[in-house]
């Protein structure tokens, strides 16, 4: 199907199943045990339903927002994801190409195939950085350094990864990384000789920002290295010597209680996108959706609150800053278009959503984003707040 007919992420969702082999697809589209937090993720914003307020002036809306310091076109953030190479050959630069072109924040992640500096390299962004303190210290202290002088605007810490969640679709579907072609993979490889192909055109793949402190892989798998580099002793004292490195905006990812938001108040973070990774760790987690007003009740103006997990609609975004968030990120929904299409599937993501949360702001009533609030939203069948 041409992008331009995809009207919404879920046909973007059906073309990049299309375009993948299985082990691809299912790697984006899984979640880990028996994926219930991964489709609560989504079916929780149906649990929400708007107030509209009419006989307004909606003849000019304006989407436009700042977050963490920077004015953005829209409260759209773009979550970090790994490993983006396995999806599209354009990989993480077509993701923020498209990120800059709508004036968005990009994150990139610390299991990217692109490097911190072949980003900051393509313009002025705004880049976050998505790090993880690992056992080896110093490799972390290089990311600092390294944002540092690439310019990066945001550094963002992943606090919900000290070993990885049990993804099941991963081994029923043969994934492996990096990506080889076994018995088991080679059929759906050859029923997709698309992607194949730009594989065996491109077959250096790597994670680009660790792969001078990997060696040798012959004895042990990418993923397995990456999982022996969590550190299961993080805590608190960890996320201070991280602030201690960095100036700039820093932001916790993974905070789901308003225990852990008050303490990443505390030790001085600029922001915390409330997230259960996508529903790809501990299954039985939260809806991101369903933290927000509590957090922003127990923590006031202390934070910027970023809603992190199943969007696909932009009325999601309108019902989460209705809520108290301050922005909203997108990392399956990207993904989706990233496979559906390159940097034009991306694009066509982000001017869906972009259209969407302008239509839901003026039917709404909101002409701007700070107009919307807790009045504008109720879950259904109680009152409003």
């Amino acid at each position: 199907m041409a992008l331009n007919r995809c009207f919404n992420v879920a046909q973007l969702r059906r073309e990049a199943e299309r375009r993948l082999p299985a082990p691809m697809f299912h790697y984006i589209d899984g979640g880990a045990d028996d994926e219930w937090t991964m489709r609560r993720n989504t079916s929780a914003f149906d649990e929400y339903e708007f107030l509209p307020n009419y006989l307004r002036d909606i003849s000019s809306i304006d989407t436009a927002t700042t977050i963490l310091g920077r004015k953005v076109a829209s409260p759209l953030f773009l979550a970090p994801t790994g490993m983006s190479r396995l999806f599209h050959h354009e990989a993480e630069p077509a993701v923020a190409r498209a990120a800059q072109k709508y004036g968005l924040y990009y994150t990139l992640s610390t299991m990217g195939t692109t490097t911190i500096e072949d980003i900051g390299g393509l313009g002025t962004g705004p880049w976050m950085y998505q790090i993880y303190i690992l056992k080896d210290r110093s490799l972390t202290t290089e990311f600092v350094e390294r944002c540092k002088a690439a310019k990066y605007h945001a550094l963002c810490l992943t606090v919900d990864t000290a070993l990885a969640g049990n993804r099941e679709r991963d081994r029923i579907h043969g994934m492996v990384m990096p990506p080889r072609f076994t018995l088991k993979s080679f059929a759906s490889f050859a029923a997709h000789p698309r992607w194949a192909i730009n594989l065996l055109l491109n077959p250096d793949f790597q994670l680009a920002n660790v792969a001078h402190r990997m060696g040798s892989l012959s004895s042990i798998s990418l993923i397995d290295w990456v999982n022996k580099q969590f550190d299961r002793t993080l805590n608190w004292d960890d996320v201070a010597w991280l602030r201690g490195q960095w100036d700039g905006p820093f932001v916790l990812k993974g905070i789901q209680s308003v225990a852990d938001a008050k303490r990443a108040a505390e030790a001085g973070a600029t922001a915390i996108m409330i997230s259960n990774h996508g529903g790809r760790q501990l299954d039985g987690a939260p809806a991101p959706i369903d933290c927000v007003a509590e957090i922003r009740d127990a923590v006031g103006d202390r934070l910027e609150l970023i809603v992190d997990g199943g969007v696909r609609r932009g009325n999601h975004v309108v019902k989460a800053l209705a809520l108290g968030a301050n922005a909203v990120s997108i990392g399956k929904a990207y993904l989706y278009g990233l496979a559906a299409g390159g940097q034009a599937g991306v694009e066509r993501v982000l001017g869906l959503l972009t259209a969407e949360v302008e239509r839901t702001m003026a039917l709404l009533g909101c002409r701007s984003v700070g107009e919307i609030g807790p009045s504008h939203v109720r879950r259904v069948g109680r009152p409003a707040r």
